[in-house]
């Protein structure tokens, strides 16, 4: 009898041990599973109602921006839209986006050219809240890439590096200016 019961002691740990191991290589298993999955975080992904518009979420509104959009997420740029600011963003219309040579923008959405992309996308945004009319008082202002975009008065508006401001729009963390031209920043020679 005593042998019975040290028998059943041992099976009983033994099942106790392996129903314990099979739960973490589960729990294991799921959470590999789950971080596998590649999630978009930061600001920019916080659904909030009640708030102003950032100037990303006015991009996004807009459908004569979706191509900008698509660059921005191609560029994962969303987080540094929604930041406290204030940003002064120029936004290329998609029509801005189509004058491009053929191929140009299929070729900057590819995965490979996203520091490029980046690099062209920062060249659009400005430290700043300046309405159209204080930009006159501008020779050139410092772009979030660390070059300079010059403005010049042609029949009394500001064109900013030879676009034309079409409209602008107040954002909470900032302010649009709908442009007719995509920047392109100057090579560094």
């Amino acid at each position: 009898m005593k042998i019975f019961k040290q028998l059943f002691i041992v099976g009983l740990c033994f099942l106790v041990f392996t129903a314990c191991t099979t739960d973490s290589k589960k729990s294991t298993k799921k959470s590999t599973e789950t971080t596998v999955k590649k999630e978009k975080t930061g600001q920019a992904f916080i659904k909030d109602d009640e708030g102003t518009a950032t100037v990303l979420s006015i991009a996004i509104g807009s459908k004569s921006h979706t191509t900008l959009v698509a660059a921005v997420q191609a560029a994962e740029l969303e987080n540094v839209l929604v930041n406290a600011g204030p940003l002064m963003v120029f936004a290329p219309t998609n029509e801005a986006f189509a004058a491009l040579p053929k191929g140009t923008v299929e070729n900057l959405l590819k995965p490979e050219n996203k520091n490029a992309l980046a690099n062209i996308l920062k060249y659009h945004v400005t430290p700043g809240n300046y309405s159209k009319d204080f930009l006159k008082k501008f020779k050139k202002l410092g772009q979030a890439n660390n070059q300079y975009v010059t403005i010049e008065i042609v029949d009394g508006e500001p064109m900013i590096g030879g676009a034309k401001i079409l409209g602008s729009v107040k954002a909470g963390n900032g302010i649009v200016h709908v442009i007719d031209k995509v920047l392109l920043p100057p090579t560094k020679e």
